[in-house]
């Protein structure tokens, strides 16, 4: 038995010994791999990018145009690339677009503009502005710019509208469907789930928590959601009917108009697109690849022609623009995009202490004179938002300005923290207001009890027996009102002091409300309509600066960060989660959007549990 006992442990030992071999075995051959590949790269000539003489920059958008990119991990990041894997949600930088077209205007080596807009998903109108008056400037140069495409989406099509040359493919199409905003909505599922779902808010107009006490939209939510859905349609299509020389009523907004147009042309979505005026010709890849070699040349590469495309093409301008720094007072930019959560947080998600710790850092920055805070924010915490405001009246009594410059959604917490700004700039199609107030709690005490599950107990207060697996008590449902109903109070106050309003006139245009920029200017909401160079010009101003330059505050990177960015260099992120975004299965894909809908509310972190959060400004 002895005997037995000896040979099975020395089996186990063996085995364990040969795995943590090959273990050790496979990630040494991978470092020396990753090693020997840096090494390479260091010295070899053939991986330096040079612009071509003559040659087209590709405009090749890829991913969701952002003013701030998620937060990376460099060495996941590195192993995708490794293995040319594709990123899971790519990002476009929207300032490094502007920046690429605005130096493509001057650069002598490139002869012209292509538009390859089939990877563009998400963009706010806003951002896509920006873009077109950087296209309008670069044809200043004499350069034409050509949009090609497969097949353009609403938000691809708003760009290539704008170009000189717009071309589909004959077995191609268009998509203008206009904007609306459909949620899901959760009562039902939860009452099978027998959750108890507790909701306290303040606002007629507050539908964030509506998922979860209704099956359907209020009909107030409808009214308010279906002003600025319409007033946003109203601004693309003006824009672009102005773009393509169209008459603003050629969109077609029923079945019926739609129906009659494609039958004219039995079915052709091209061709309509062709009738309809949208586009300038239908041409194969072929076709424009001669084109475009009549321009800047042969080339033997995958486009057929002489070209750069906009990543290659920013690793050779971007170094020029960090090493060209001055002395010059400085206007600091601090970015806060994403939803707002309590503590700190990677970009791409607004936190309320690593945020603050941002203009913190601007404050403490005797070159920087003055601030610019960069929201792109549905809101969140009402806690971490308050944190944040706190920061910019400690910029505001160091006599450095602050200015918020509002991008595509500056709304609930995304406009608690611009209230104490200087000044408000907003695009004028920026989704804000939403001045409202909510809190959520869910009880599981049916669902336990369905299951036989119960919960019993003594305490030295009523407090003390507040659990999820109990019913909330009516007077302490009363009390978390009351809180709600405070901070609702406390938010109109906060915007009638900063906006010279009475609490009754802020009140009429709260009630959780959401507006578009043009219309929050008119109801004295935000000062100017604009843009970030806007409102950096303003800050400037406002500090009395006649030479500045921009600086953008980052959080400070850990020593381990800094190491691995050093190592593997700064690249686009990886998120390594589960998704179903490929999947052809429209089950799954509702599915998916059931959990992050649901994860929208879930990941949500203040400390009394009060949001000012506008969960269906996503259009």
């Amino acid at each position: 038995m002895t005997q037995r006992s000896s040979w099975t442990k020395s089996l186990f030992v063996g085995l364990w010994n040969g795995l943590n071999f090959v273990r050790k075995l496979f990630f040494n051959i991978v470092f020396i791999v990753i090693i020997v590949g840096l090494i390479v790269v260091v010295m070899s000539d053939n991986n330096k990018i040079i612009v071509p003489k003559h040659s087209a920059l590709v405009l090749n958008l890829n991913g969701d145009l952002v003013i701030q990119k998620t937060s990376v991990d460099p060495f996941e990041t590195f192993m995708q690339e490794a293995f040319d894997q594709k990123e899971d949600n790519p990002e476009v930088l929207l300032q490094d677009v502007l920046l690429a077209i605005e130096n493509a205007k001057q650069d002598r080596r490139i002869k012209t503009l292509i538009l390859d807009l089939h990877g563009l998903r998400r963009a706010g109108l806003d951002k896509l502005q920006q873009i077109t008056a950087a296209m309008e400037d670069f044809k200043t140069s004499g350069k034409p710019i050509y949009a090609i495409g497969d097949y353009f989406t609403q938000n691809q099509y708003y760009l290539a509208a704008h170009a000189d040359h717009v071309y589909l493919n004959p077995m191609g199409g268009i998509s203008l469907d206009g904007y609306g905003t459909y949620p899901l909505y959760f009562k039902e599922a939860l009452e099978k789930l027998k959750a108890t779902t507790h909701v306290f808010r303040v606002g007629t107009y507050k539908s964030a928590v509506e998922p979860f006490m209704r099956n359907d939209m209020s009909e107030a939510a409808k009214e308010a959601n279906a002003e600025w859905l319409g007033a946003l349609w109203q601004q693309y299509k003006t824009d672009v009917a102005r773009a393509r020389n169209l008459d603003i009523d050629a969109f077609d907004e029923t079945f019926e108009d739609f129906l009659a147009k494609i039958e004219a042309v039995d079915g052709d979505l091209s061709a309509y697109a062709l009738e309809n005026g949208w586009v300038d010709a239908l041409k194969t890849r072929a076709q424009i690849r001669a084109e475009m070699r009549e321009i800047v040349g042969n080339d033997d590469s995958r486009l057929g022609f002489t070209a750069i495309g906009l990543n290659s093409y920013l690793r050779v301008i971007k170094p020029a623009t960090i090493l060209m720094q001055s002395d010059l007072d400085k206007v600091g930019i601090v970015v806060a995009k994403g939803t707002i959560l309590n503590g700190n947080q990677k970009d791409g998600t607004i936190g309320g202490d690593s945020t603050a710790r941002k203009l913190r850092k601007a404050l403490e920055d005797d070159s920087v004179k003055s601030v610019v805070l960069y929201i792109d924010s549905p809101g969140g915490s009402a806690f971490a938002s308050e944190v944040i405001r706190q920061e910019i009246e400690e910029l505001k009594g160091a006599g450095k300005p602050v200015v918020a410059a509002m991008s595509t959604y500056a709304a609930s917490g995304g406009y608690w923290i611009a209230a104490s700004a200087d000044e408000i700039w907003a695009a004028p199609n920026t989704i804000t207001g939403s001045i409202g107030i909510f809190g959520l709690l869910m009880t599981y005490e049916n669902t336990l009890n369905y299951l036989g599950l119960h919960t019993d107990g003594v305490g030295t207060t009523d407090f003390a027996g507040f659990s999820p697996a109990r019913a909330l008590d009516p007077t302490l449902s009363n009390i978390i009102q009351r809180g709600i109903e405070h901070g609702y109070q406390q938010f109109i106050s906060l915007v009638a002091k900063e906006r010279d309003m009475t609490m009754q006139q802020v009140d009429e245009i709260a009630q959780g409300r959401v507006w578009i920029g043009n219309k929050a200017h008119e109801l004295g909401l935000v000062d100017n309509i604009g843009y970030l160079q806007d409102a950096v010009k303003a800050a400037a101003a406002l500090a009395n600066l006649e030479s500045y330059d921009t600086k953008y505050i980052d959080r400070d990177l850990s020593s381990s960060e800094l190491f691995w960015q050093e190592f593997f260099g700064q690249t686009a992120a990886w998120i390594g989660k589960l998704h179903f975004a490929n999947s052809d299965s429209q089950l799954i894909a509702m599915v998916s959007q059931l959990v992050s809908e649901f994860d929208n509310i879930t990941k949500l972190n203040d400390p009394r549990g009060v949001y000012a959060f506008c969960l269906q400004c996503e259009y």
